[in-house]
């Protein structure tokens, strides 16, 4: 998992919103700025920072991150089933056990006299199935007979239309795939997306980087798991097979985007009329796909996100021999299956997903993964039990608050830009005025009944599950939109920013210490969940979320000067983290995080605001002999802590839009005014950037 807060193109395709924050919630925020989150009557005073995790030998003036983690650095060990382990990992693995108790209550229900089609006969017969090992030993490939024999049914190119349709709506991976999300520009109705897919591997610079001695290793190993991965389906040339599957999808991640070009939004807006797809791409049956795929009578066009990637796709189709690709579909049906089959298809899988590329040397215990599998099938059901069991009321009021002063803090800070002209400042007012906010769970919680589950049928379960989502999402096609979903469950540990619905979403799991501590004095919590709302907040200005008007429309709002001045200061905070290297020879791509890292810096700088209206012109108390600004910065810091194993650090540098914790620690304050203040930072600190090189944007 990786667990950092997504980025507003990752989160495009949600939809949902839950209540507003409109003109008049603005105002009531301006009114309630002053206001301290509420404490239990009583209360003692308490820092709430991790005092044991500090490293006194590490001077916060020259690593702020290891000052402030560096016994908790030195003294944690990567847990051997995980890829990197901090306080977002913590976190997410302490709610399994919650998510356990409640799935086994569910499955001795269902075992017994749980109603059929009931959430607990759901839940419980969904985890059971998982579960059951001896069953899966015994099926063995039984349960992908089906499938395998409707790839071998494929006798001309032009029945792989009707397949590639067919894996879309199982969740498998194929050369293009669909999303169904709000037009961007028209979000007053749903619009159906087709874009680039069909890789093994996390990015497409592990198959044509041939230069990078690591990637090259990770792709040689790549081309045995698939080997191995035929044998074990019997297939009657697994190593021949593989080799010609990993040419061709060396192929198609030439043909694909980077992950920098798909951050720009305008450039994968291609409104494309459905009978016009055929010119697109010459000899490619798009009727019959669309047929397939249940678009057809649904919509009269199609945003296509990455054209030049289609084409490339349509020649390789044509030059491509058949049996390539029908080994290539095979490959990506077990792939995507084997945490689902027997153990020796579950070895091999983690033997090169998990051991070869992130470098893990354990598997998870089978309950977790259990709990894993049922939480992404029924996430909703587990959400509104989990809610009622560990979510208390007072803490959704407390954020609340929180969330207030934050939007008043953004709001006195568009006023006061120096570098924004005075038109758009109105229309990034009336933005924000527009925000949605939705705190712990949705209003409206999903209808699972149509989704039907067997005891004894794991695979199967998993497969109609994939096709419950899919159809879920079609039926939206020609329908109002939906503002009360959620794109999270409420157990996930993160939050998002959605702009199309111009919204910021804060699901329970993460409102717990570090990010919020219900005990613990103010200022540690404007540092931790402060600035996450402070982040999410920001997305709606960085250089995507910026690109959205307040109704969620891709419109430029901006006027030329302002442009000019925002790319300025883009440019040098691509320079600054591009000059980060957490992996030595690897180096942060400043393109690919500059969305995350404007929200970073956005976000602390707009919490400490907050922070300071908070305290209404009284002083911040002093605890444990650390000031309140102090605690500030070091309650952010904190919330970063984490290690991370190499391998896991190659693949986030290549295909995250996040920046490496530590750096989003150091690289953010270093741009802080209050932080110099803070901690004394001088010249000739490590810590210290001349003033003129500091980045404030909001």
């Amino acid at each position: 998992m990786k667990a950092h807060l997504l980025s507003a193109l990752t989160l495009a395709l949600l939809a949902g919103a839950a209540g507003g924050v409109g003109a008049a919630d603005n105002a009531n925020a301006n009114a309630n700025a002053n206001a301290n989150i509420a404490k239990p009557a009583g209360a003692a005073l308490r820092s709430g920072i991790a005092v044991e995790n500090m490293d006194p030998a590490v001077r916060a003036q020259d690593d702020f991150f290891a000052s402030l983690n560096g016994k908790w650095l030195a003294n944690t060990a990567i847990p051997s089933d995980r890829s990197s382990w901090g306080a977002f990992e913590k976190l997410d693995d302490d709610t399994k056990p919650q998510l356990r108790a409640i799935i086994e209550r569910a499955a001795a229900e269902a075992g017994g006299h749980a109603a059929p089609g009931s959430d607990a006969q759901r839940i419980g017969d969904f985890y059971a199935s998982f579960m059951d090992e001896a069953r899966l030993e015994q099926l063995g490939l039984e349960p992908l007979k089906e499938e395998l024999e409707r790839i071998d049914a494929v006798q001309e190119k032009r029945d792989l239309p009707a397949l590639i349709a067919h894996f879309n709506r199982l969740g498998l991976g194929a050369p293009y795939a669909i999303g169904i999300h709000q037009d961007n520009k028209d979000s007053t109705k749903y619009v159906a997306d087709i874009g680039q897919s069909g890789l093994g591997l996390p990015d497409r610079d592990y198959y044509l980087k041939k230069d990078d001695a690591k990637l090259a290793k990770i792709l040689a190993q790549y081309q045995r798991h698939i080997a191995n991965m035929l044998n074990l389906a019997d297939h009657p040339t697994p190593a021949a097979s593989a080799k010609a599957i990993v040419a061709l999808e060396t192929a198609l991640a030439k043909a694909q985007w980077t992950q920098v070009q798909l951050r720009d939004p305008v450039k994968a807006y291609n409104k494309v009329a459905l009978d016009k797809l055929g010119a697109l791409t010459p000899g490619m049956d798009w009727a019959g796909y669309l047929a397939d795929a249940g678009l057809v009578g649904k919509v009269d066009y199609v945003i296509v996100g990455q054209p030049t990637y289609l084409k490339g796709y349509a020649a390789l189709l044509a030059k491509t021999p058949l049996a390539t690709w029908k080994a290539y579909f095979q490959w990506h049906l077990l792939h995507e299956s084997a945490p689902y089959l027997s153990k020796a298809f579950v070895d091999e899988n983690f033997a090169m997903y998990h051991t070869a590329l992130r470098e893990v040397s354990e598997m998870e215990p089978r309950w977790k993964r259990g709990v894993n599998v049922t939480d992404g099938a029924l996430g909703e059901s587990l959400g509104k039990l989990y809610v009622e069991q560990h979510f208390p009321a007072e803490r959704k009021a407390r954020m609340d608050t929180l969330v207030k002063n934050l939007l008043a803090a953004y709001q006195g800070s568009i006023a006061t830009l120096d570098w924004m002209s005075p038109a758009t400042k109105k229309q990034a007012q009336a933005k924000l005025a527009k925000f949605t906010t939705k705190i712990g769970y949705p209003n409206k919680w999903r209808d699972y009944a149509e989704l039907v589950v067997k005891r004894d049928d794991l695979l199967g379960n998993v497969v109609r599950a994939s096709e419950f989502a899919y159809n879920r999402e079609l039926a939206k096609l020609g329908k109002p939109i939906d503002r009360e979903e959620w794109g999270m469950t409420p157990q996930t540990v993160n939050a998002y920013y959605n702009p199309e619905m111009n919204e910021i979403v804060f699901p329970a799991a993460i409102l717990q210490p570090p990010f919020f501590d219900a005990e613990a004095d103010d200022a540690v919590n404007y540092g931790g969940i402060g600035a996450v709302i402070g982040h999410e907040i920001s997305h709606g200005f960085d250089d995507q979320g910026a690109q959205y008007d307040g109704d969620g429309n891709l419109r430029d709002w901006w006027s030329k000067a302002d442009h000019q001045q925002f790319a300025a200061k883009s440019k040098m905070l691509i320079k600054q983290y591009g000059a980060f290297s957490p992996v030595k020879g690897y180096f942060v791509n400043g393109e690919l995080t500059l969305g995350e890292n404007i929200a970073d810096n956005s976000g602390i700088a707009i919490a400490y605001k907050a922070y300071q209206i908070s305290l209404g012109g009284k002083a911040a108390p002093v605890i444990d002999g650390l000031s309140g600004d102090q605690r500030f910065y070091m309650g952010f810091a904190q919330v970063w802590r984490s290690k991370i194993r190499e391998a896991q650090q190659i693949v986030y540098l290549k295909s995250d839009p996040h920046s490496p914790d530590q750096f989003r620690a150091n690289g953010t304050v270093r741009n802080q005014p209050g932080f110099y203040n803070a901690f004394e930072v001088k010249p000739g600190d490590k810590m210290y950037l001349p003033p003129k090189e500091r980045v404030q944007m909001w």
